[in-house]
């Protein structure tokens, strides 16, 4: 009944047209101030605003003519090694001294290029078509590194030429001297088998690491140079570590592909 009279009461008295409208208190105002400034952000960044997005995959360091795997044309026991890792050879250079039932005879490298890897040692009995050496294709010390990242094979499409890319050096620590900064060069246009990849790099287990989810698709990236830097190239932070990087060495590449932008707006 109290609840009932006080609303008779407030029916019955007339209207306060004389007192003053109450807006809103400063704490009110400044609340809608600041819903309204985020709204307006909202919308201007839906509008014109991008998003990036990366490709991470993993790869190596070598040179653009990539190696082979040199084997013995012979069998028999390894007399002489007459090369060393590291060492550059012309064409026809001998490699090794193999003592056969029909004498000495000599493997020489196929092609010209650097020893990245010597299989066979003195004493080693080898049979033909045995493993002996993986040789990389190059003639001149000086030829710049590129690195080879494969990666999915259905996300080759998406990476454009000219994509800048950070590499994650497996030699180099990232917290002390950052990454190397490379671009996207060239793009495979079919994924590759692990024969063809073990035919560039010339090593049949790293073709098995780079196809262990599927037949990839390899992406040729150049790295940037640097006169400054000792190893040659540029990283991210100002001089890079204080050694040069070497062919074969592992890498994890992040692709930075083009930019998106956050909502695709539809007009009649």
């Amino acid at each position: 009944m109290q609840f009932r009279q006080q609303a008779l009461s407030k029916l019955q008295s007339p209207e306060e047209l004389d007192l003053p409208v109450r807006f809103a208190r400063p704490q009110g105002r400044l609340v809608l101030a600041v819903t309204v400034a985020v709204v307006a952000a909202a919308a201007f960044w839906a509008f014109t605003g991008t998003v990036s997005s990366r490709l991470t995959a993993p790869g190596i360091l070598t040179r653009a003519e990539g190696s082979y795997l040199l084997q013995s044309p012979y069998a028999g026991q390894v007399t002489g090694v007459l090369a060393r890792e590291g060492q550059l050879l012309a064409p026809g250079a001998p490699l090794l001294q193999i003592s056969t039932d029909r004498g000495e005879r000599t493997v020489r490298a196929v092609a010209g290029g650097r020893v990245t890897t010597l299989v066979a040692k003195t004493g080693a009995v080898v049979a033909t078509g045995a493993d002996v050496a993986t040789v990389e294709k190059v003639t001149n010390p000086d030829e710049p590194l590129v690195a080879m990242v494969y990666v999915p094979g259905g996300s080759g499409g998406a990476i454009p030429v000219g994509a800048p890319v950070d590499l994650s050096v497996q030699s180099v620590p990232r917290e002390k001297f950052g990454v190397l900064r490379g671009r996207v060069q060239a793009v495979g246009r079919a994924p590759q088998t692990p024969a063809q990849i073990g035919g560039f790099l010339g090593d049949a287990r790293l073709a098995a690491q780079f196809t262990r989810q599927g037949n990839p698709v390899a992406v040729l990236v150049r790295l940037e140079r640097s006169p400054a830097a000792r190893s040659g190239y540029r990283w991210s932070s100002a001089d890079g570590p204080p050694y040069a990087v070497d062919s074969t060495t592992p890498v994890t590449a992040a692709v930075h592909l083009a930019d998106e932008r956050p909502v695709d707006w539809l007009l009649p």
